[in-house]
């Protein structure tokens, strides 16, 4: 098992120089940090995943959550790490100081759950449940629910969930069936739900659930669809629990992700299960999905975080495993020399620059949108902060995807790197693997993002988002145009821009003739597309500070290290930015082939 899970110096070198989080600091709302503290912090949260984290992860899946006499047992861990949740500010990070927390940048607390994710992929979701339950508190409850529920879960002492699924309703939630009956001054909570996770666990005092229900005689489809808090257990006058008649009825046995427990959940069994209403009646599925840019962000971030603990099992592994010699220019080998170690065989190499570049620009993707989120809630003129908006609304579907979908590609070259070992249980590369599988799933499929994407990012307000990003991306361009060894990198880019341009052109041509079918039917090879050029600007960008780096004899950060970020980004551009030129190709033929009405052809 590999030692190393992370490279701090990556994520400070995008922190602090790529990103430049001083940027950030400088506002009003954030005034209370500054680059040492946060330089700090990270420093604890890693040492806090070395000692509590990294050593269970494997112990974990071994040991996976299961469901047994009416309860989820879980790693005794999870319950531990709920507790430091709360006293390290895991959990508060993000939340302004009127509501207990610690209003940390959105780029802190995201590198800081990086790190965790990347020790134990299985613990951070168990917080990660309980911040998005108690923003939505916060964000749309009464100052009843604030006081009840918040500080308990920001405290670490309760856990949160947020409940959507149903047997009939996935993605679907115009089919959600569990109803709400008015009781007085709450509402009588009938029906179930499915996928929940962290939904119940051995140990957790309690369990505060935001349920989407229908409540009787609503309209139909999703604008008939309200919020309820819905506890497990009731505080009751006298300060104790009464329970709710939540019932944990079975767990779901997953693939990857064996210690983070998923449950099947019913809601008034016994008809007395309570619930009390968030905001307003019918506005339960915006109010939800106002939450979900946070989501997305951090589904794009474990997956992330994954990719790059492989790379580090991969790269450790090619580093201590002899097999075979090199090829000698003559093209053969001395079967008298040695045994060379796998990392001196070229295709090893590209695997693993192939994770290196994958792991890395998917990060940056991270800590930029966190930027945005940052600067669209903290800068004093209107106009500045819509156009963060903007660029974030457009980022957070290739967030969540590019991470999810290029990562499960980089975590199976890691496997590859292992050869017939990588496919064994005494290794992790195969937990990676498992592991990150679902993260293309988690907060709407692929295809979801994709649609959301291409169907409603790319026309918001007339394309304006799109050109917000394409001016982020020429000034890029024009700082590495300074700079001659990067120049040629920078034209290519540049042409990339405009490719977007005419296969945006085309694809519109559908949506004007009202075939939205066709506009949308290869939204996921758009997803593609578009993902893998926006995260070689994020290269490109990495590049360029490297570079200004080394030109300006900076030593906080070594030369080797440096010139690797550079390596790493013509890499990409060798080995990845050219498979946009066929995604373009595919994206503006005119077949139509999953469109056409012909039942026979899956015959």
């Amino acid at each position: 098992m590999a030692n190393q899970y992370m490279d701090m110096n990556t994520l400070k070198f995008l922190l602090f120089e790529v990103h430049k989080l001083q940027d950030v600091l400088e506002q009003e709302r954030y005034a209370a940090y500054d680059e040492a503290s946060i330089d700090m912090m990270l420093d604890a949260v890693k040492d806090f995943a070395d000692k509590e984290m990294f050593p269970y992860f494997k112990e974990m899946d071994e040991n996976p959550a299961h469901y047994k006499d009416g309860k989820i047992v879980v790693h005794p861990q999870v319950n531990k790490y709920m507790k430091a949740g709360g006293d390290m500010g895991f959990i508060s990070g993000s939340f302004s100081i009127e509501s207990g927390g610690m209003q940390m940048p959105s780029m802190a607390v995201n590198a800081s759950a990086y790190v965790q994710e990347a020790a134990n992929n299985q613990l951070p979701g168990y917080i990660g449940l309980t911040v998005g339950a108690a923003e939505l508190i916060t964000h749309f409850g009464n100052k009843q629910l604030n006081d009840t529920y918040v500080p308990k879960m920001l405290a670490g002492n309760w856990g949160g969930t947020m409940c959507l699924t149903e047997p009939q309703a996935g993605s679907s939630l115009s089919d959600i069936g569990t109803m709400a009956v008015p009781d007085g001054d709450v509402y009588k909570i009938q029906g179930q739900k499915i996928f929940i996770s962290a939904g119940d666990y051995e140990g957790a005092e309690n369990i505060v659930h935001l349920v989407l229900a229908r409540i009787k005689g609503a309209p139909a489809g999703t604008k008939g669809i309200s919020l309820f808090v819905v506890p497990k257990n009731r505080p009751a006058a006298d300060g104790g629990l009464t329970f709710n008649d939540v019932t944990t009825v079975a767990d779901f046995q997953k693939m990857g992700q064996r210690g983070y427990c998923t449950t099947h959940l019913f809601f008034g069994d016994k008809e007395d299960c309570k619930g009390w209403l968030v905001g307003e009646a019918h506005q339960g599925l915006k109010y939800m999905f106002l939450m979900m840019n946070g989501a997305r962000i951090g589904v794009g971030r474990g997956a992330a975080a994954i990719a790059t603990a492989a790379y580090h099992a991969s790269l450790q592994y090619a580093n201590e495993r002899p097999q075979g010699r090199k090829l000698t220019s003559s093209g053969k080998k001395d079967v008298d020399q040695e045994q060379t170690l796998i990392i001196n065989h070229p295709d090893v190499r590209r695997m693993l620059l192939l994770q290196k570049s994958i792991s890395e620009g998917s990060l940056s993707l991270i800590l930029l949108a966190a930027k945005y989120q940052d600067l669209s809630l903290s800068l004093k003129d209107s106009q500045e902060r819509e156009n963060y908006t903007l660029l974030l609304e457009l980022l957070t579907p290739i967030v969540k995807t590019y991470p999810s979908e290029m990562g499960k590609m980089a975590v199976d070259q890691g496997v590859q790197v292992l050869g017939g070992y990588g496919f064994c249980t005494d290794y992790i590369l195969q937990q990676y693997l498992r592991d990150i599988r679902i993260f293309s799933i988690y907060e709407g499929t692929t295809g979801i993002q994709s649609q959301d994407l291409l169907g409603r990012k790319i026309p918001m307000e007339n394309g304006r988002a799109l050109q917000l990003l394409a001016a982020e991306i020429s000034h890029s361009i024009e700082e590495a145009m300074g700079h001659m060894t990067l120049e040629s990198y920078a034209k290519e880019l540049g042409e990339k821009v405009i490719m977007v341009q005419t296969v945006v052109q085309s694809l519109l041509g559908y949506a004007q003739k009202g075939n939205y079918e066709r506009y949308l039917a290869d939204a996921t090879v758009f997803m593609e597309f578009f993902g893998n050029i926006t995260v070689g600007w994020l290269w490109l960008d990495m590049a360029c500070k490297a570079e200004s780096a080394l030109r300006s004899g900076s030593t906080a950060y070594s030369k080797e290290f440096l010139h690797a970020k550079i390596h790493a980004m013509k890499f990409y551009f060798t080995y990845e930015l050219p498979k946009t030129t066929s995604l373009a190709e595919i994206l503006t033929n005119k077949a139509g082939l999953t469109v056409q009405d012909n039942p026979n052809i899956f015959a």
